[in-house]
């Protein structure tokens, strides 16, 4: 039986048992936050519906139903939340935001709170954030051995940026810190702007940014370049100011870390065209983007390998090197260590663009992506797809993982 079928099992049966007693509402939602903790959820959704109430946890990238409550549990779960966040308890016709802390067994974590009305009410979601949680290396995130050498090259120069693309949830800010971490913040000045500050990194000036009083990240960005830094970590390049202020801190001796919402590493070319930014400006200060996702990884402890089916041969023939009679590919049957889901956390997928002497030129004569992709693939860029392919015959992610990636 799998967890999403074990948990909505349970919550069947407390739908049923659960009786409403608002006295112990404090101590029901220190239960679900317990659990959430628990279980590594990275999000909590309060979701309402009609006669219900139910509460998920995102548990490595995917859902999973924890309980079902009866109606009249609503309102207060829901009060109970937005008093500990610093709500509006009579406001519910308007959307609302807000954070607090909770503490479990001595592990703090920051809640960042978010209020949204329904047809059925007003629907909750909360993302834990753990406080000073652990430094992921760079080695660790899942990037091949010849993609390191190549992102370890450009952290050691002086000047320009790098960036780290892809959705919302893709491991970005993750892959920024584990690149920062690599320098000794007490022999260089390392200032961020943040939104939260996520890891406190020893010796490195860290700065919150604070939209709803004028504090933005380009107001932030402004000042830091005043405060002499070595090296600059601006939390995401939303607009086109914030976007001419890091390219023109990356061309004046400071090497500057950001992200950016983009599906690719070449459509970030394209991206910060939209924004207005001139492509001689793109070339000469982007150094290297890094375009990722996050995969489910396949639970260590009960994976078994098998045979690559042959209606995949064609796929690996095509996108890879590697000989498909003779390749393997890896499922798992479910243990206690992955809670029976076949699943236990997530491996990074990756594509590295360096912006090369060819590139630059393509850029500079308005190519097209296909014509920069291209070019980028002949030097040695691994496409996210082919990288998907690569990790699922090395047993790192299910093919059924990949191929959604790929999709």
């Amino acid at each position: 039986m799998s967890l999403l079928e074990t948990l909505q099992k349970a919550s069947e049966t407390t739908l049923q048992e659960e009786r409403f007693n608002e006295d112990t509402i404090p101590e029901v939602v220190d239960d679900i936050f317990s659990a959430a903790l628990g279980k590594h959820a990275s999000d909590i959704h309060f979701k309402p519906k009609e006669g219900k109430f139910e509460v998920y946890f995102r548990i490595d990238g995917a859902m999973a139903l924890y309980k079902i409550f009866t109606k009249l549990f609503h309102h207060p779960i829901v009060a109970r939340i937005k008093i500990m966040a610093g709500l509006k308890i009579d406001e519910h016709r308007l959307p609302q935001d807000g954070k607090t802390s909770f503490e479990n067994n001595g592990k703090e974590v920051d809640l960042r709170v978010s209020v949204l009305p329904t047809q059925f009410g007003e629907k909750v979601v909360i993302r834990l954030l753990e406080k000073n949680p652990k430094m992921v290396k760079l080695q660790d995130l899942g990037v091949l051995p010849n993609i390191l050498m190549k992102i370890e090259k450009h952290l050691k120069g002086t000047y320009g940026m790098i960036l780290a693309v892809g959705p919302t949830g893709s491991g970005k800010s993750t892959s920024l810190f584990s690149m920062i971490s690599t320098f000794n913040a007490k022999e260089f000045n390392i200032s961020t702007l943040e939104d939260p500050i996520e890891y406190k990194i020893p010796d490195a000036t860290q700065s919150q940014i604070h939209p709803d009083i004028g504090f933005d990240f380009s107001d932030g960005l402004r000042t830091l370049v005043r405060q002499d830094p070595d090296i600059i970590m601006v939390g995401e390049i939303r607009d086109k100011k914030t976007a001419s202020l890091a390219i023109e801190s990356a061309l004046t001796g400071h090497l500057v870390f950001s992200t950016l919402h983009t599906n690719s590493a070449v459509g970030t070319i394209q991206r910060l065209l939209n924004m207005g930014i001139d492509r001689f400006l793109i070339t000469a200060a982007v150094k290297v983007i890094i375009s990722q996702r996050l995969a489910k990884q396949v639970c260590s402890y009960c994976r078994e390998s098998y045979p690559v089916p042959e209606k995949y041969y064609e796929l690996l023939r095509k996108e890879t090197d590697i000989t498909p009679e003779k390749a393997f590919f890896y499922k798992a049957k479910g243990c206690e260590h992955c809670n029976h889901t076949g699943y236990k956390g997530r491996i990074g997928l990756f594509e590295v663009m360096e912006m090369s002497p060819a590139i630059e030129q393509l850029i500079i004569a308005n190519a097209s992506h296909v014509e920069i992709e291209a070019q980028a693939v002949k030097e040695g860029m691994i496409l996210i797809r082919k990288d998907a392919l690569y990790k699922a015959a090395m047993g790192e992610i299910t093919i059924e993982e990949a191929l959604r990636v790929m999709a």
